[in-house]
């Protein structure tokens, strides 16, 4: 009992060290760590990732809560097809599972959802279960959830560059005219703002092909944390730390200042 009030308090008094007129607009979650987890616990790696839907719940609702506008999460990579077939397709099943099970949550909370990324790769279930979710919350409007799904950052950039030479070589538009814009309106988040803050759980620094054009001028926060023990109070931790930065995109102190 005094472990739980003491959790409660934590995660009160970060709350209230929040600033909610500086929040990130975009913030997106690299989710790591639900196959160590369950390795920890002499589990099977998908008890890792069943575990980590908890955190995807909670996260979600945390960030609805705060007023954060949009939520990118990094589900599933175009390398992840390499991993072992009986996972892949668990993973699969976990995704169309997880979608019926969360869409009521979607609706209450007035949430979108969104998915990036080559989704004619995924099974025709999970597809089809993608796309009635999305049709069922298109006109939501606190918070854009998007899924990355069998998405890479290079290969949603080649796909850009293929579709602005197509548009070049037929007269669509002119090669001079080809700027910052017009590749932002040849990418899957075309309809989103740049990332204003990533998280990554589990202790790895690295990328990993996710959001490399925009996260350009992002701040990065790498936590030790395993994915399905990532909770609301580490939210807080990441969102007070990136409140603590300047963010000088280019210019000094002086100038932003």
């Amino acid at each position: 009992m005094e472990k739980n009030l003491a959790i409660v308090q934590n995660k009160m008094d970060l709350l209230n060290k929040i600033d909610t007129t500086n929040l990130p607009k975009h913030l997106s979650i690299i989710m790591d760590g639900n196959g160590r987890w369950a390795k920890q616990k002499g589990l099977l790696r998908a008890m890792g990732h069943e575990n980590g839907t908890k955190s995807v719940k909670e996260t979600i609702e945390a960030c609805a809560r705060l007023g954060i506008e949009f939520l990118t999460l990094y589900a599933f990579s175009t390398e992840n097809w390499n991993r072992p077939k009986l996972e892949v397709e668990t993973l699969m099943k976990l995704l169309v599972k997880s979608l019926k099970k969360e869409l009521q949550t979607l609706i209450d909370n007035n949430i979108k959802l969104n998915a990036i990324g080559n989704l004619e790769k995924l099974p025709k279930s999970a597809q089809k279960e993608l796309l009635d979710v999305i049709e069922a919350t298109k006109d939501n409007s606190r918070m854009t959830l998007t899924l990355a799904l069998s998405y890479g950052s290079r290969e949603e950039i080649v796909n850009a560059v293929r579709n602005i030479s197509h548009k070049v070589k037929n007269n669509i538009i002119s090669i001079d005219t080809i700027d910052d814009s017009i590749i932002n309106e040849h990418l899957y988040t075309q309809n989103l703002p740049d990332v204003d803050l990533l998280i990554r759980t589990s202790g790895e620094h690295r990328i990993s092909n996710f959001l490399l054009w925009q996260i350009a001028y992002a701040e990065l926060y790498f936590t030790d944390v395993l994915w399905p023990d990532f909770k609301e109070h580490h939210l807080y931790e990441a969102i007070i730390s990136y409140q603590k930065r300047e963010r000088r995109f280019g210019k000094t102190s002086e100038q932003i200042k």
